[in-house]
């Protein structure tokens, strides 16, 4: 029903630039799962050592950092799937 629904809505643009924007939207859905996941597990591991705070904080900058730019990278490809 759904898929009939999505392919009425795509008729006059095309099915690529549909899959584009369906493909940037999951990339940036699973970032912000992603992110949320790695805030949620810093915060406990502090909770249970907070003398090693700062270790943990830095660390969970820089996953969060390697997550958002493969979020960023997919929501590019997808983007020049549309001018391509």
């Amino acid at each position: 029903m759904l898929g009939m629904i999505l392919l009425q809505a795509a008729a006059g643009v095309g099915l690529a630039k549909l899959g584009a924007c369906i493909g940037a939207a999951i990339a940036a859905i699973g970032a912000g799962i992603g992110i949320g996941k790695i805030g949620s597990s810093a915060m406990e591991a502090i909770a249970r050592q907070p003398e090693s705070t700062n270790d943990i904080r830095s660390n969970m900058i820089v996953i969060a950092a390697l997550v958002e730019g493969v979020a960023l990278f997919a929501v590019i490809v997808c983007i020049m799937s549309l001018f391509i």
